[in-house]
C-alpha cells in the first residue's frame, strides 16, 4: 500500500500526518501533524548532508514556521533538535515540549550547534574572499536563548494538552538521556485516534541509561528504522576488543585515540573505560576527554540520576565517579588540548567528531597518523567520503585537511557500540503490538534498512506496513 492517501480538501476533520524529514534517510527528523486548523511538528533536526544542499534545506522549510502551533521533540541529538531555532528564527513562537533531561541537553547542544553555525559561514566567507552577498549563518546564539524560552518539560508517562483534543505522552525510548517515544491522541471526533512515534529506540542490555518502554498500540505507528536489516555485534565481546586493543596499544608505549559524538558515545565509552580500569582489565593510564560539549553533557547526565538505570543511579549516591574521575580527565582548555598528543607515555584521548571530519580529533590525528606505535579505534558507524571512512580503507596514507598523510597507526573498527535498536531489538518491542497496530511507517533508515524492516514487519503480522518519501501524508484512522 501506498503511504501517500487522498485526503478530500473538503473534509478537514481527518487529521493527517505528513513525513518531511528522515524520510527515506536518517537525517533531518521532522514530521508535521495537522488536526484540523492544529498544526504540530514531531521533532525539528537538521538535515546533515553536502554543505550548499544542507544549508538550502535547512533555510528552507515546506511549511510556514509562524503556523506551527507546537513543537514534540523526541530527544536531544542535533538531527531531531538542532533546527529549532531556525524555526522561530522565522516566526515560529509556540512552546516547544519535551522531557526535563532533554531540555537541560538542549542548551548545550543548541548552542555548540550555533557557535557551529557561525564558524561555518565565517569559513565560507573567508573562502569567498567577503565575496557579496555574505553567508549567514543558520541561526546564532540569541535564537538559541528565544527557542530556550519556549520549553515546556513533560515528565513521562504525564499526559499534556497541546492543542484543542490533542494532548500526548512521552515514554522511555532508551537511545540517549531524555529520548522518548510519543504517544498523541485526538479526541472529538467519532472516536479518538491515536499516533506513535518510536523517536529513535535503543538497544536491550545497554548500561547507563533506563531500558526502552512499551510501545503503544496506535492507529498509526511511525517507527525508526536505522538498523531494520543489521543484527549489531555483541556488546561484551565488542567491549573485550576495545580492552584489548588497549592492552596491545600500550605495550608498544603508543596512544590510543577514540573519535566519538559528545552526546551518547561518549559517555558510553568513559563508562566501559572505567569499568575496565576497576576490573584491571586495561593498565592504569590516563584517560582524556577532550571535549568541553562532553564535560557539559556528562553535568546534565548527573543532574538526573531519575532517568538513569538503577545501577549507575546507586553508584552516583555512593560517589562514585559517573563519566568523570576515577582515572578520567576531562580538558576543555584548547591550549592543553594542543599538548595531550605530545605528552609522554601511553594515553586514550577521546574527542570529537565521531567521524573524525572536524573537531579536536583532527588535531590528534595530525600528530599521531604516522605513528606505528598508536591505534586509532572507531566506535560509530563511519558514513562515506568522511576521514573515518578513509581511514578504514586499504591505503598507505589518508587525505584530510588538504593533504595526504601517511597512514602508520593501527586502525580498529568497533561497531558494537551503537545505541540504536537492531533487526532482533524491533522483533522485542514490536511483537507486542502485533493486532493492535493500524498502519505502520517506517523513517530514519536508509530505503535498504526500512524496506527489509518493512518486509520482516509483514512476516509477523502487520498487514498495513510503508515506507514513505518525503512529503508523503497518512490518515490517522
Amino acid at each position: 500500500m501506498k503511504p501517500t492517501e487522498n485526503i478530500s480538501a473538503g473534509n478537514p476533520v481527518e487529521p493527517t500526518l505528513t513525513f518531511w524529514g528522515a524520510a527515506g534517510g536518517v537525517t533531518g527528523s521532522m514530521h508535521l501533524v495537522e488536526v484540523g486548523n492544529h498544526k504540530i511538528l514531531l521533532d525539528c533536526g537538521l538535515h546533515q548532508g553536502r554543505r550548499e544542499e544542507a544549508r538550502q534545506r535547512n533555510g528552507h522549510f515546506p511549511f510556514h514556521p509562524h503556523q506551527i502551533d507546537a513543537v514534540i521533540l523526541s530527544h536531544a541529538h542535533i538531527d531531531h533538535c538542532g533546527n529549532l531555532p531556525t524555526l522561530v528564527r522565522q516566526g515560529f513562537s509556540g512552546p516547544v515540549y519535551c522531557t526535563p533531561p532533554t531540555r537541560d541537553l538542549l542548551r548545550v547542544m543548541l548552542a555548540d550547534s550555533a557557535k557551529i553555525q557561525e564558524e561555518d559561514a565565517a569559513h565560507i566567507n573567508i573562502a569567498r574572499n567577503y565575496a557579496e552577498p555574505w553567508v549567514q549563518p543558520l541561526y546564532v546564539h540569541t535564537d538559541v536563548e528565544k527557542t530556550f524560552r519556549q520549553i515546556v518539560q513533560v515528565p513521562y508517562g504525564k499526559e499534556a494538552d497541546v492543542a484543542k483534543n490533542v494532548r500526548f505522552r512521552f515514554i522511555e525510548a532508551g537511545h540517549i538521556l531524555g529520548s522518548a517515544m510519543v504517544h498523541l491522541t485526538v479526541s472529538g471526533l467519532d472516536r479518538d485516534r491515536t499516533l506513535s512515534f518510536s523517536g529513535d529506540m535503543g538497544r536491550r542490555g545497554l548500561p547507563i541509561l533506563k531500558p526502552t518502554g512499551e510501545v503503544p498500540p496506535a492507529d498509526v505507528l511511525v517507527c525508526e528504522s536505522t538498523y531494520g536489516n543489521r543484527l549489531h555485534r555483541s556488546f561484551a565481546e565488542t567491549v573485550d576488543k576495545l580492552y584489548a586493543a588497549i592492552r596491545h596499544t600500550v605495550e608498544k608505549d603508543g596512544k590510543i585515540l577514540i573519535p566519538a559524538f559528545s552526546l551518547g558515545r561518549t559517555q558510553l565509552i568513559i563508562h566501559v573505560l572505567q569499568q575496565g580500569l576497576r576490573a584491571k582489565k586495561i593498565p592504569n593510564i590516563p584517560i582524556y576527554v577532550d571535549s568541553p560539549l562532553a564535560s557539559e553533557v556528562a553535568e546534565v547526565y548527573r543532574a538526573h540520576p531519575n532517568s538513569l538505570s538503577p545501577e549507575i543511579s546507586q553508584a552516583l549516591k555512593e560517589g562514585h565517579g559517573l563519566l568523570g574521575g576515577d582515572g578520567v580527565n576531562y580538558v576543555r582548555d584548547f591550549e592543553e588540548s594542543t599538548r595531550l598528543a605530545s605528552r609522554p607515555g601511553p594515553a586514550v584521548i577521546i574527542a570529537s567528531s565521531g567521524m573524525c571530519d572536524a573537531g579536536r580529533i583532527q588535531q590528534h590525528l595530525k600528530q599521531l597518523v604516522d605513528d606505528p606505535r598508536c591505534t586509532i579505534i572507531l566506535v560509530s558507524y563511519q558514513a562515506s567520503g568522511t576521514v573515518g571512512r578513509k581511514l578504514l580503507e586499504p591505503k598507505p596514507t589518508v587525505r584530510f585537511q588538504g593533504r595526504d598523510w601517511n597512514k602508520w597507526l593501527d586502525v580498529v573498527h568497533l561497531d558494537g557500540f551503537s545505541g540504536h535498536a537492531d533487526k532482533e531489538d524491533f522483533i522485542a518491542y514490536l511483537k507486542p503490538v502485533v493486532g493492535k497496530v493500524g498502519k505502520v511507517r517506517l523513517i530514519h533508515g536508509e530505503r535498504e534498512q526500512a524496506e527489509a524492516l518493512s518486509e520482516m514487519l509483514r512476516g509477523m503480522g502487520f498487514d498495513d506496513v510503508a515506507v514513505p518519501a518525503p512529503g508523503d501524508r497518512v490518515i490517522l484512522g
